[in-house]
Formats: structure tokens, sequence, C-alpha cells
């Protein structure tokens, strides 16, 4: 009778320890937290917004700097029996690359794929002035690397635009990557149309931002090649000194390349925003529309405070 109860139970204990839950991931040493089913989601976390700043600006540059290449290129009979495009195509093209480059990036970091737009937000609204470097480096490599695709794809073009594959010049090709003024601009002028092209802060959807950019190439872009963008611009420069074509593009007009497409869009956006915000947006998070109330005093740190312990009795 005993030894009947002791193997009775013998085998309860064996079926609970098998039916015992147990934490599958923390014995393979995964994460058990549901926002990082493993450990490539946590790593996701960390560089989501970054990555995502670069993939945005890179799809802005690959498709901007592609239809300058297409348009510019095809105009040689060189390259092209026929012209492939105009002014208006080229438009386009940056246009659809800002639209698909907020797009993709803009559900996880805002879309900015701008510095200008990046330190616009950081000094009239909420944005982490913490998270800007590396917004910024995020945006400048994407534009690098946006670059660096397009020269890849239309190398051979170049080289027979231009006349062999060792010659790179910036009033040939160069001006197809990164902006350079018309000889007719005065430096006062050109820095003004950067600034100028940036009535209002250009941080909204996608939709939004095609139009706009589209508006301001078809109306302003003849005379600077709208910059609009600092990483848009240097990061393909970058890329055009490395190739070959320099230490012309940045010491064309004084370095030009600084304080007209990099300060430039970065004060007109300064500017842009903060006529946007006194004159119509009503958010909370900008602050022109901070309360400017005193905050109010207390005299005592815990007003509904109840009595406890003996002074309770």
């Amino acid at each position: 009778m005993s030894h009947t109860v002791e193997k009775a139970q013998h085998r309860s204990d064996t079926s609970s320890s098998c039916t015992r839950p147990v934490n599958e991931a923390a014995v393979e040493g995964i994460p058990s937290d549901p926002q990082y089913p493993n450990h490539w989601s946590r790593i996701r976390g960390y560089i989501g917004n970054p990555a995502a700043e670069f993939l945005g600006t890179m799809i802005l540059v690959i498709f901007g700097c592609g239809g300058n290449c297409q348009v510019g290129l095809s105009s040689s009979t060189a390259v092209s029996a026929t012209p492939m495009g105009d002014f208006l195509s080229l438009n386009f093209g940056w246009a659809v690359g800002i639209g698909l480059g907020v797009l993709v990036s803009g559900g996880v970091s805002g879309g900015h794929i701008n510095p200008a737009v990046t330190l616009a937000l950081a000094s009239l609204r909420d944005f982490p002035w913490r998270k800007v470097p590396y917004y910024v480096l995020a945006q400048l490599l994407g534009a690098l690397c946006g670059g660096g695709i397009i020269y890849a794809n239309y190398y051979h073009a170049i080289s027979t635009y231009e006349g062999g594959s060792s010659v790179r010049t910036i009033s040939g090709t160069g001006d197809l990557f990164a902006t350079y003024a018309a000889d007719y601009m005065t430096s006062v002028s050109c820095f003004f149309s950067e600034v100028e092209e940036r009535p209002y802060p250009v941080w909204l959807v996608p939709a939004t931002v095609f139009m706009a950019l589209l508006g301001i190439g078809l109306a302003l872009g003849m005379e600077t090649g709208f910059a609009i963008n600092p990483a848009r611009d240097l990061g393909p420069r970058i890329l055009t000194a490395m190739v070959g074509y320099g230490k012309d593009v940045f010491t064309f007009r004084n370095q030009y390349w600084l304080w007209c497409p990099i300060f430039g869009p970065i004060l007109g956006m300064q500017a842009g925003g903060l006529v946007y915000d006194l004159l119509i947006y009503t958010g909370s998070e900008s602050i022109v529309n901070k309360s400017s109330a005193p905050p109010k005093r207390h005299t005592n740190a815990f007003p509904h405070s109840t009595p406890s312990g003996t002074d309770a009795v």
C-alpha cells in the first residue's frame, strides 16, 4: 500500500515539473521585453532615428541628383541621341525625392532629412538638442552615399560627357551634384536667394513637401540651384572632391559652399519657422506659445498630506 502511494506521489512530482512554465527566451539569453523580441530589434531601437534620417536623405539625393544627371548628361549627343528631360523634369525629381524621403523616415524619426529643419525644430519646438548631432551626421552621410550611388550609376556617361575618365570639371558635371551660383549673381544675392526660399517650415506631410519643393525649384531654382538643404549640398560636394573634381568644389567664390548652401538654408529655416509660429501655429510645444504666467508657489510641500502614526491618535 505504501509503495503504491510513493509511486503516485513520484508521478505527481514529475508531472508538475514537466508542466511548469519556463521562460524559453530567458533560457536562450534573448530579452523577454515584448518591445524587443530579439537582439536585433533592440539594436534597431537604438539606431532607428538616425537610420531613418540616413535613408530618407539618401533617397532625396538619389532622385534629385539622379534627375540632374539624366537631364544634364543627356543634353550631349555623345551620351544620348535625344535629350531626356528638361528643367521641369529635374524639379520633379527633387520633389519626388523629398516626398519619398519624408514618407520613408517620417514615421520613425519625424522625416527631417535636412539639418536646417532639425535645427529649427530644436530651437523653436521641443526637439531635444542632444539628438541634433547624430541627426545631422546621419543626414550628411545619407546625402554622401546617395551622391555616391548616382555617381557610380552615371560614371561612364560622366566620362563621355567630360571627354575622359580623368577629366572632371565643376562647369561640366560637378554642378550636377552640388549647387553653384550663376555668374551674374553677387555674393549677397546668393545668400538671400537661399534664405528667401524658406517662407514657411518644411516639416509637413510628404505631399506638402513635394509641392513645396517643386514650387521652390520652378520659381526660385535658376540662380543658385536651390540647395535648401545643407546635407543635400555638402554630402555630394564631398563626394565630388573625393572622386577627382579637386579643391575647387570648396574654394569656388571664397568658400561659397559654406555661407550660401549651408548658412543660407539654416538661417532661412529659423526665420521662416519663427514667422510661422508667430502668425499661424498655436501648438503648445512652440517657444512662442509657452505660458508666460509664473509658476504657482506652495508654502506647504505636502498640502494634502494626512496625519499618520502617533499624530493620527
